[in-house]
């Protein structure tokens, strides 16, 4: 039996109705070979401009497990996963993006990875096994990255070899604290979130996941070349006590 009886999953979503309508469907029929005494699918719609609250009110209408929440606005993907995280009701709080590029199934390596070493949350990643990767970025995309990750471990410390990857795992205690002591709304979340759980002592494994690159991303080239200063932005809150 594994860990994961409870389990609620959060997805971010602006502008997403062309994919969601898949996406749901898809992790709908994943959930159907779990068996678990509790589950949702929070989808977090953060201010779309498009049918995206329309498709995921549908999808709740005929399944009770997924529900819609709103954010007052564009407030982006690190408020938009903070919300989510403050809205799980499950044991269990994973976040996965709207695109599905880490497939759903990959839960399966970040549960038994968190139950044979009884961790408190686990992070899907690109680079511990790029043969995993079936479908790449850019070589400019992959070569900022790289350079993006090793700067990023040389300002916060963290141990972790690909911090982006938007598949994440945590125990709702974990996600709470780290939630409510989370100060980045855009794009650089994931470095403070992972920053602020090893703060506070919780154990956060790094797991090799199949990935694929989903064409349409979100993040342009600016939000690229701006997420190099937040690692100096997180060191910063922590030296201003924020993550207490």
């Amino acid at each position: 039996m594994g860990c994961l009886r409870s389990l609620s999953i959060i997805i971010p979503a602006y502008n997403e109705e062309r994919r969601l309508p898949s996406t749901l469907e898809t992790v709908r029929s994943y959930l159907q070979t779990k068996s678990l005494d509790f589950v949702e699918v929070v989808v977090v719609d953060d201010g779309s401009r498009d049918g995206t609250a329309r498709i995921v009110e549908d999808a709740a209408a005929r399944d009770a497990r997924i529900r819609l929440v709103r954010n007052p606005g564009n407030r982006g993907k690190g408020y938009a996963v903070r919300h989510g995280m403050e809205e799980a009701r499950g044991e269990w709080v994973l976040f996965s993006d709207a695109d599905l590029s880490a497939p759903i199934e990959e839960l399966d390596k970040l549960e038994a990875a968190i139950e044979k070493q009884s961790a408190d949350g686990a992070i899907g990643s690109r680079a511990l096994d790029r043969s995993l990767v079936g479908k790449r970025q850019s070589a400019f995309r992959e070569f900022s990255g790289r350079v993006f990750n090793l700067a990023m471990r040389i300002v916060t410390g963290l141990p972790y070899r690909d911090t982006q990857c938007g598949f994440k795992i945590f125990r709702r205690d974990v996600a709470h604290a780290v939630a409510s002591r989370q100060q980045t709304d855009g794009f650089g979340f994931d470095v403070e979130i992972l920053y602020i759980a090893k703060k506070h002592g919780y154990r956060v494994l790094e797991v090799p996941v199949r990935w694929f690159n989903v064409e349409g991303t979100k993040v342009s080239l600016w939000n690229g070349v701006a997420a190099f200063a937040d690692p100096l932005r997180v060191r910063w809150n922590d030296l201003k006590g924020l993550y207490k």
